[in-house]
C-alpha cells in the first residue's frame, strides 16, 4: 500500500552531468539529489484484487535527507 509515502501531482527533474538526478525537495527546501526509480505498486488491499490493481509509480527518493514522493504515471 502507499499509506507510508507521499503522493505529489508535480515532476521536476535536471540531470546534474555525473551524480544523478536533481530536483527540487519540499522537505530541504531547494534542489538536492535524487535517486529516482519506476515501480509497479499493487494498490488493492485485498488479495482477491490485487492482481489486477497494479500500476506505475514514479518514486524519487532525496539522497540528502531520504524524502520520499510517489506519483502514479497512469491516470486511467
Amino acid at each position: 500500500m502507499l499509506s507510508s509515502v507521499r503522493v505529489r501531482g508535480t515532476m521536476s527533474a535536471t540531470n546534474d552531468g555525473g551524480d544523478g538526478m536533481t530536483e527540487e525537495c519540499e522537505e530541504c527546501r531547494r534542489e538536492t539529489p535524487h535517486e529516482v526509480s519506476v515501480q509497479i505498486l499493487t494498490e488493492s488491499a485485498t488479495p482477491e484484487n490485487a492482481e489486477y490493481s497494479r500500476e506505475p509509480y514514479r518514486v524519487s527518493e532525496c539522497r540528502v535527507c531520504g524524502a520520499r514522493t510517489v506519483l502514479r504515471m497512469n491516470n486511467a
